[in-house]
């Protein structure tokens, strides 16, 4: 693949803003590929297909809460990253990457360590019954041992596309795709590993990523390497990325602490199939969230570039983009959830019993999907700015204010039961989604127009 680098201080903004989305959004897709081919191939194993799934989704908290300290420092050190570049800093730029990796390598080692102490009682405090811990324990056992791995490839993935090479960043996560897609079947069905397999075949993929990832930014073509004088920590500059990694860290940390809350509260209302159920519609909300996840990230660095070097008008220029897409994507995807539901319910399992039940369910949790995508851009342009304050604020408001207790309440409400869990992220989708990008518009656009003036 040839090693394209897109200079964002000249040129167009959207042309800029989609050299690097495109490539972005495939490896999206490419990473959900990497995530939901394990849950595909589990949700088929025989006779056990659907307790399998159910129980490798109760480990989907813990997975979140891994990737939350991704997100920390790479979603972090990354935007920091670009603003000093914009500004043609590039020795601190450099500081930031060195730094970042020194935390990623640290924290991974803590996290995998913890892991393994508490994963027993974790997992059925997380709503894992007798069956499925079964199918929970023997998963995580296997994944936490990539732990490092996927730390390193995803937390330094953003450094390469912060640098203009979004082509080399997809490349990182179609080589871990690639290699888990041709795995998986291989290690579950032939070696007749079941989800063991599927977990061996993540780990080893995700090796793969982080080898490519360490590669490139150690190599001569990008502009910022990892070297080992600036791997120093230095806690000033660690602070400033956790800072504004908050935001990204919050909002997954809390995203695992809903599936927390939602499967301990289907559990005692529906018991394992409405987690099971919950399970499949993670899976679908990483589908229709791929494309709003890409472009986000795509604009992320060239906003923070544009906003380093001072062109606030091509700032505001990217706002917009970016807002119009990112609706108008989620309002077509709602359209199509709501048109042919049992088709992605049937892509993890189809069992009568689950279509039956999931159906309902995916109608209501994806009910109003479009305001999701005001959460992603508001979310979007604070990080991007260096508003760390605010982008924390509202990741923590939509998902522990408004989801939590909502999933809580509502099923004791009217006799909603489980549909009060499916109920309380539509409803979160819509205030927690309008307060971030209503707030986004009536502080980011005045401040830009006095900086321009």
């Amino acid at each position: 693949m040839k090693t394209h680098q897109t200079d964002f201080s000249k040129g167009n903004v959207y042309r800029n803003i989609l050299e690097l989305s495109i490539p972005m959004t495939l490896a999206q897709l490419l990473n959900l590929l990497y995530n939901v081919v394990d849950r595909m191939y589990i949700g088929r194993i025989p006779e056990t297909g659907r307790i399998a799934l159910t129980g490798v989704g109760i480990c989907f908290p813990i997975i979140t809460m891994i990737m939350a300290f991704t997100y920390l420092y790479g979603n972090g050190g990354s935007p920091l990253c670009a603003m000093e570049l914009g500004r043609g800093n590039e020795e601190e730029a450099e500081k930031l990457l060195g730094n970042t990796f020194s935390m990623l390598l640290m924290t991974s080692v803590v996290l995998m360590a913890v892991g393994y102490l508490f994963y027993k009682p974790i997992l059925y405090a997380f709503g894992a019954s007798d069956t499925t811990y079964v199918y929970a324990g023997a998963y995580i056992q296997i994944y936490l041992i990539g732990t490092p791995f996927v730390m390193i490839s995803l937390g330094l993935n953003p450094f390469i596309n912060c640098q203009g090479f979004g082509n080399m960043g997809m490349l990182t996560i179609l080589i871990g795709a690639t290699l888990n897609i041709v795995l998986d079947p291989i290690f579950i069905f032939v070696f007749h590993m079941g989800v063991r397999g599927a977990a061996l075949a993540t780990i080893l993929s995700q090796f793969c990523s982080a080898v490519w990832v360490l590669k490139f930014l150690t190599g001569k073509k990008v502009t910022l390497r990892i070297r080992k004088e600036a791997m120093q920590i230095e806690w000033k500059r660690v602070r400033a990325i956790m800072a504004l990694g908050v935001s990204g860290f919050m909002m997954q940390f809390t995203n695992g602490l809903v599936q927390i809350f939602c499967n301990a509260t289907l559990q005692i209302y529906g018991g394992d199939i409405y987690v099971g159920v919950m399970t499949v519609l993670n899976s679908v909300r990483d589908i229709a969230t791929m494309m709003v996840h890409g472009l986000t990230n795509g604009a992320s660095p060239v906003m923070s570039f544009n906003y380093g070097e001072k062109a606030y008008d091509k700032v505001k220029k990217a706002i917009k983009f970016v807002t119009v897409v990112c609706f108008s994507y989620a309002l077509f995807v709602w359209g199509i959830i709501k048109i042919a539901p049992e088709f992605f319910i049937r892509i993890f399992n189809s069992e009568p019993a689950l279509l039956e039940k999931g159906v309902p369910a995916l109608h209501i949790y994806f009910f109003g999907f479009c305001f999701m995508a005001l959460q992603f851009t508001g979310q979007c342009v604070f990080v991007a700015l260096g508003k760390a304050k605010r982008a924390t604020f509202f990741s923590i408001f939509r998902k522990v204010i408004i989801v939590v207790p909502l999933t809580v309440l509502l099923p004791r409400i009217g006799g909603l039961g489980v549909d009060g869990v499916f109920w309380a992220e539509p409803i979160s989708n819509l205030v927690g989604g309008s307060a971030c990008f209503f707030t986004m518009l009536l502080t980011i656009l005045p401040e830009l127009k006095q900086k321009q003036n």
